[in-house]
């Protein structure tokens, strides 16, 4: 028995052997196709190709395609467990002609592959034609020698392929394996075609015509193909089971759980240990692809599925969560096709295993409600729709459990009742909303977020990908269409713009498109992204080219320079902040910070400025982690469980049930250089970061100081420009850049000295009389001896020792300088200590000051000083003080 790990090789081999390219799956998350949650065929990652938009430098590849069906129109959630082939996560064998050989090829590769490789018996085997396509049905009569009775023409659009109401589509033919006559059931298109006895098995599609507006329009130049085979059914064929679960992978993870919760899959359990196994398989391989739980998106349908198979574990009995302990089990049996799994195994088991702990505390509290709310309640009895929303909305408990959780009962749920209370709930936070003050136009966004929900952000991973737009909004209110020349905010259902919040900057760059009714291809500079209602990402531009419409598919490319930039200066603000708390205490903690790509400023709780020393130490401690080059982790935890976990929360974050938290930098005992909650975008490891320059540090109010800082491109040139002003000092003193301190400390050295002499200069002119307005002259008034004097050009500060030799000429008497400069004046006074209880200086200096056009004037009653505007007076001012004087 070939197990299904030699099924796929050898399916692939095969191919290969016959000129195709064998290519590895593509992600689970679409990179090329906004319309789907996940990737649900093995056609979907060569879509461009197929439409034109990509070439290929091979014509033909062939693939074994992870596939996911557990949201949008494609779920198939519900049925797992409870029937033989619906799964969650299945892969998809698939061979593929891109304009190069077409039916007649196609048809023998199957062949060939199914009974000559394969050695299926050619007598189980029967296909299906669309009812029009006699070349195909003519091809299998003559390649595969099928009497007529067995090529079975299907009139439905079963057998009619479509990428949607435009571009390529073709007929199918199907292959389909008659599992035998014990199994109710009848071929394709009996009355009994639903039954289990005829199983689909390989679907050849042959794109041969262009299609517009869901109608036909031509035929397409180079017709392709693109098949299709389950790898879960056609190893049941092969191992000789009929149910997928009795395939050598299922019975491998299905016996690991029986082993772990110790009950066998047998009776009501079977649908259990199913449901885990399935399970167990899509949520590995989509946290292994990137996709983390969450509360929106493609991390809600994750946490569904997850939580669905948890339940199963509890119906079990597990008394510990299970899930985490089952993943070595999946690697061994898938590990080697999907190197992934192997990658991402602790990432896997560790988000498994909180996801369980969280999901037991919620189930255990949702369970004892919900059975006292059913405890009246019999098979065909219904849960109204008010209690199953008071258990999502009061404890957590998602509809969609609640309903999984009464159906082995036979008790239903009033999904309308349900569906009223929620809209009756987004009415009352829309009123009340409203009734906060917000502004009237914003109203625009609780609209769209109601009807479209809050769209997915796909940054973390990319900086580019595409979005199928779900609003315009221009001036408040919400539009059809945008053309050139027009701004407009452009909202679409998945985009990896970062709309700003916690600090950091919305994300620039571009939208574009194909060509619309006018011709033109359109074309969107992206100036800056918002974050409405905290949920939202509203990406706001100037249309360029061509024209916007709701419904568009368009490409989203996000600044990838400038996002790296942001990135940096992010990630160093996490350890800024660890440093400082290090350096300064704990006391340290964030009160605000705003992260753009040509800086970061981050403000913290602190007494005092840093000191020279300071700076040196955090600058260093930082540039250590980032030469470190350690990764940055990211995981999704409860907050209170990050808290307790040692993750530091952000000022101005707002948290919900769930948050992401940020590891980064060397592990120190049992944790991170820095552990913080954060939902901004961060460097994939600390060396991105480049280096770390402190360029400003200052008060922000009492008790807050602020950090200004600069990372990676954009401290390098802060540094260089210091350089260059460096070089350019020394050319100027004439010397090299390393002498410069020297130069100037001499330079300043020779400055003082020539200073000191030139004081000494002046006074000495004063004193002789060289230079002033009105020399020194002494006179008696009011029987006292007086000296007035003008000086032009004396430095304010000389006037005091002045004074003071004047008096000692005076012996006994008042002395009174003006001095000018550049227009202004300062005058002082002086007394003798023998007069001082008569004559107050101060008061002299007052009038003085007046008349220099001045107020005030202060000093003691010995000496005082002060000073005006109106150097033109200085004469009037020497005036004033003899008046004074004069009494």
């Amino acid at each position: 028995m070939q197990t299904t790990n030699e099924i796929r090789r050898s399916f692939l081999d095969y191919f290969a052997s016959n000129g195709h390219e064998a290519v590895q799956s593509a992600p689970l998350v679409p990179y090329n196709d906004p319309t789907l949650m996940f990737v649900n065929a093995g056609m979907v990652p060569f879509k461009n190709v197929f439409t034109g938009l990509e070439t290929r430098s091979v014509p033909r590849a062939t693939s074994s395609q992870k596939c996911v069906r557990a949201g949008g129109k494609h779920n198939d959630l519900d049925n797992v467990g409870y029937t033989a082939r619906h799964h969650t996560f299945f892969e998809m064998l698939g061979n593929f002609s891109f304009g190069d050989y077409f039916k007649e090829q196609a048809i023998t590769n199957a062949w060939n592959l199914l009974t000559k490789e394969w050695a299926l018996p050619v007598e189980k085997l029967l296909v299906t034609v669309y009812h029009t396509d006699d070349e195909a049905f003519d091809l299998w009569k003559k390649i595969a020698g099928l009497p007529e009775s067995k090529i079975i023409r299907i009139p439905t659009k079963d057998n009619f392929w479509a990428m949607g109401d435009e571009g390529p589509c073709g007929p199918c033919s199907e292959i389909f394996f008659d599992h035998g006559d014990h199994i109710w059931g009848g071929p394709p298109g009996s009355p009994e075609e639903d039954g289990d006895r005829f199983i689909e098995i390989w679907n050849l599609v042959f794109m041969q015509f262009e299609q517009s507006a869901g109608e036909i329009v031509g035929n397409l130049p180079k017709p392709s193909i693109d098949t299709g085979m389950g790898l879960e059914r056609v190893s049941a064929v092969m191992q000789g089971v009929h149910d997928n679960y009795d395939i050598d992978t299922f019975k491998a993870l299905i016996a690991a759980s029986e082993s772990l919760t110790g009950v066998a899959a047998q009776g009501d359990s079977r649908a259990s240990h199913r449901v885990i196994a399935d399970h167990l398989r899509s949520t590995s391989f989509l946290l292994a692809d990137g996709v983390l739980p969450s509360n929106e998106g493609r991390g809600y349908v994750l946490r569904r599925i997850m939580r669905r198979a948890m339940r199963h574990a509890h119906l079990l009995g597990a008394r510990d969560p299970l899930m985490h302990r089952l993943v070595p089990a999946l690697v061994a049996e898938m590990g080697q096709a999907y190197p992934e799994l192997g990658r991402a195994q602790p990432l896997i088991e560790e988000t498994l295993e909180r996801e369980e702990v969280q999901f037991r505390r919620t189930l255990s509290n949702g369970i004892k409600l919900l059975d006292e709310a059913t405890a009246d309640l019999g098979e065909g009895g219904e849960l109204p729709g008010e209690t199953a929303f008071k258990l999502y909305d009061t404890f957590g408990f998602p509809y969609d459990l609640t309903e999984d959780a009464l159906r082995s009962r036979g008790i239903a749920v009033d999904k309308a009742g349900f569906d009223a209370a929620m809209a009756q709930q987004k009415a009352a936070a829309r009123a009340a909303w409203k009734g906060s003050g917000q502004a009237a136009d914003s109203e625009v966004w609780f609209d769209i977020a109601e009807r479209e929900g809050a769209g997915e952000f796909t940054g973390y991973t990319s900086t580019s990908g595409e979005g199928r737009v779900v609003a315009l909004v221009r001036d408040g209110k919400e539009v059809e269409t945008a053309s050139a020349g027009e701004s407009v905010t452009v909202l679409t259902n998945q985009t990896p713009f970062y709309g700003e919040s916690g600090g950091q900057v919305g994300d620039a760059g571009t939208i574009t498109g194909g060509a619309g009714s006018d011709g033109s291809a359109l074309a969107i500079t992206i100036e800056d992204t918002a974050k409405p209602l905290g949920r939202l990402h509203a990406m706001t531009g100037r249309v360029d080219a061509g024209t916007i419409k709701v419904g568009d598919v368009v490409n989203l490319l996000v600044d990838a320079t400038r996002r790296d930039a942001v990135r940096a200066n992010h990630s160093a603000t996490h350890l800024l902040h660890a440093a400082l708390r290090g350096r300064l205490g704990e006391h340290v903690t964030q009160k605000g910070s705003m992260v753009g790509a040509e800086r970061l400023r981050f403000d913290y709780s602190h007494p005092k400025p840093l000191t020279d020393e300071d700076v040196a130490a955090i600058e260093a401690e930082v540039n250590a982690e980032i030469r470190a080059n350690e990764q940055v982790l990211t995981r999704l935890m409860a907050p209170d469980d990050a808290v307790a976990a040692g993750a530091m929360a952000l000022f101005g974050e707002k948290y919900g049930d769930e948050v992401r938290v940020l590891s980064m930098g060397r592990n120190s005992g049992d944790r991170s250089y820095s552990v913080e909650l954060c939902g901004g975008t961060h460097v994939r490891a600390t060396g991105d970061i480049g280096v770390f320059r402190i360029v400003a540090e200052s008060a922000v109010s009492s008790g807050v100081r602020r950090i200004e800082a600069m990372t990676g491109e954009g401290a390098r040139q802060w540094l260089v420009s210091r350089e260059d002003a460096l070089k350019n000092a020394a050319g100027l003193l004439r010397t090299t850049p390393e002498d410069v301190e020297a130069r100037v400390a001499a330079l300043l050295d020779e400055r003082r000295k020539l200073e000191r002499e030139l004081a000494e200069a002046k006074k000495a002119l004063a004193l002789g009389g060289g230079s002033g307005k009105a020399e020194a002259a002494d006179e008696e008034v009011n029987g006292i001896k007086f000296s007035g004097q003008v000086l032009e050009g004396l430095d304010p500060k000389d006037l005091r020792g002045l004074l003071d030799q004047a008096k000692q000429r005076l012996g006994s008497g008042v002395a009174a300088i003006v001095a000018v400069n550049e227009g202004k004046a300062s005058i002082a006074a002086a007394v003798t200590e023998d007069l001082v209880a008569t004559v107050s200086a101060v008061e002299l200096v007052r009038k003085g000051v007046e008349a220099l056009g001045g107020k005030g004037g202060g000093g003691r009653a010995d000496m005082a000083q002060g000073g005006g505007p109106d150097g033109d007076k200085a004469a009037e001012a020497i005036a004033a003080v003899k008046a004074a004087l004069a009494g």
